[in-house]
């Protein structure tokens, strides 16, 4: 198999991209400005750029798969194979809201209010056809960075802005007026690759398995604890589980072991009362990935 091309997001995603690979079993190594980092893996190379490009390098061949944002792939109106949604952002697991927002004592209500009103935003081309499916006349303009002062600067009527929790809006004297969609990281594969490669298909699969499993173990842990015989239904009745717990008897006594894997926001709930049901050394141990 040629090496399996993969485009690693550089920017905000840059640092949460590799930390994603890692906790998946891949050192990814960026050295200083090079666009080529070095991964452990000899049936990959990677490439780095910008996550408003990455999916015209996926569609046009130059990548066989990367990472990027659901909304750059429809600023581009890109056709690529979406492989695997990747709930991870620059600083959280939550998907980003791509919204309208005008100053906070602007008459501005709805969408149809800005006809004939000037839109700063990066996301320009969806932005346009939005507006244009529904025939509300406005000009839409690029914004190079600091999107959300340019209403208060007078340069625009209202931007579109990404947001998560709209903290950053609210601090610039801005309220949100509509909301388009919302987004998240995705793994992508070129439509050629994807069906008429065999190798590299199963490839990007195997990457998808480990990713999914390392974002699922950020979110759980193990418990083990010990319980006597006749607290044991009891105890696993308590017990969340994936599947069922591992349950084992230990040597020559009438306790047994009992192993579980469960969400980390549930462990402060659920000790107390494993304790008050009978269980005796308990330990929470960290995963590295759960498939």
């Amino acid at each position: 198999m040629d090496k399996l091309r993969l485009g690693i997001p550089k920017g905000s995603l840059e640092k949460a991209t590799i930390d994603l690979f890692r906790r998946a079993g891949w050192n990814i190594q960026v050295n200083g400005r090079s666009y080529f980092p070095e991964i452990d893996d000899p049936e990959i190379s990677c490439s780095m750029c910008r996550a408003q490009e990455m999916s015209r390098y996926v569609e046009n061949g130059t990548l066989d798969c990367g990472l990027t944002g659901k909304d750059w792939i429809m600023e581009n109106d890109s056709k690529v194979v979406v492989v695997a949604d990747l709930m991870y952002s620059k600083s959280s697991h939550n998907p980003v809201r791509w919204v309208l927002a005008v100053p906070v004592d602007s008459p501005i209500q709805s969408l149809h209010d800005l006809a004939g009103k000037k839109i700063a935003t990066e996301l320009v081309n969806y932005t346009r056809r939005y507006f244009e499916a529904r025939q509300i006349p406005v000009k839409v303009e690029f914004s190079w960075g600091a999107t959300e002062a340019k209403v208060a600067a007078g340069l625009a009527d209202a931007v579109v802005e990404a947001t998560e929790t709209g903290s950053t809006l609210r601090a610039h004297g801005l309220k949100i007026v509509h909301e388009f969609f919302q987004s998240n990281t995705q793994l992508i594969a070129n439509p050629e690759v994807w069906e008429n490669n065999p190798a590299k298909r199963e490839k990007i699969n195997n990457i998808v398995v480990l990713l999914m499993g390392a974002l699922r173990a950020e979110r759980m842990v193990g418990l083990k604890m010990n319980c006597p015989e006749e607290n044991l239904k009891e105890i696993v009745e308590l017990l969340p589980s994936l599947l069922a717990p591992t349950i084992s008897p230990l040597y020559e006594t009438d306790w047994y072991s009992v192993e579980v894997v469960v969400n980390q926001s549930e462990v402060r709930y659920l000790v107390p009362q494993l304790v008050a049901a009978g269980a005796q050394g308990i330990v929470e141990y960290p995963l590295h990935k759960v498939i």
